[in-house]
């Protein structure tokens, strides 16, 4: 049988020319869109106790753009006003220019990475006389504080926001031939909001080393995986296995 239907764990785009709607026209597929997290942001008050003063630090290192909004509505409810020559390090490009949505771009120091957080650390590295800030959620990626004690870097980590698993018992009909995860807690929800959940002949496509490894800690099989050299993007991965798996099914 042919993949007809695919649930991909994230908000719908809102871009009518989103690389999944291509894809969907492309194989003729149903897909999907339902966050299998939420995220809450913490108070000023909780942030508060964690006792952390932004003013101290020289650079701040945003690994996704959910990051750069609750930064900037600490700051705000905080009545911090970030100074000029704060640096910003990004995992991504487009990570990066989101910042325009906080601060004038073209005067500010701004760095970034390609993808993996590994490819930022070789950016951050030429800058160790700095004091790094880094925002993040509660749970995050482990290997974040790891390479940044590894390569011996100064930094400090505040929760500004937590995820939490969506509860999907609105959901009737969950007859999937692929589930798209792109975070750890994801696999956690799939796990928590179905229990009884059997793989099968359902494929799962994880982006991202922790998110796959997650899959795997979970007893599920892994079948999809991006980013890798052929496919830098989700979408593209789904292409690759798109094709070969519908010309297999001929």
């Amino acid at each position: 049988m042919k993949i007809r239907k695919i649930l991909v764990s994230q908000p719908e785009p809102p871009n009518p020319k989103s690389p999944y709607f291509e894809l969907a026209k492309k194989y003729n597929l149903k897909i999907d869109f339902k966050p299998f997290i939420q995220v809450e942001g913490v108070s000023a008050k909780d942030f508060r106790h964690q006792k952390i003063n932004i003013l101290d630090f020289s650079a701040i290192i945003f690994t996704s753009k959910t990051g750069i909004d609750h930064f900037f509505r600490i700051c705000c409810e905080l009545r911090i006003v970030i100074p000029d020559t704060m640096k910003y390090f990004c995992i991504t490009e487009n990570v990066a220019f989101y910042l325009q949505k906080y601060i004038v771009y073209r005067k500010r120091k701004i760095f970034h990475g390609k993808a993996r957080f590994q490819d930022l650390i070789d950016v951050i590295i030429k800058h160790k006389e700095d004091y790094f800030f880094v925002p993040l959620s509660e749970p995050h990626n482990a290997e974040i504080p790891e390479l940044l004690d590894r390569n011996g870097i100064r930094y400090a980590i505040g929760t500004l926001y937590r995820t939490i698993s969506s509860n999907f018992s609105d959901v009737k009909d969950f007859d999937y031939d692929i589930l798209v995860f792109y975070s750890p807690v994801g696999i956690k929800s799939l796990k928590e909001n179905f229990p009884g959940f059997v793989q099968g002949e359902v494929k799962i496509a994880a982006f991202g080393p922790t998110t796959a490894c997650a899959v795997e800690q979970e007893g599920l099989r892994l079948d999809i995986n991006a980013p890798n050299p052929k496919a830098p993007s989700m979408t593209m991965a789904l292409d690759e296995y798109l094709k070969e798996f519908n010309r297999n099914c001929k």
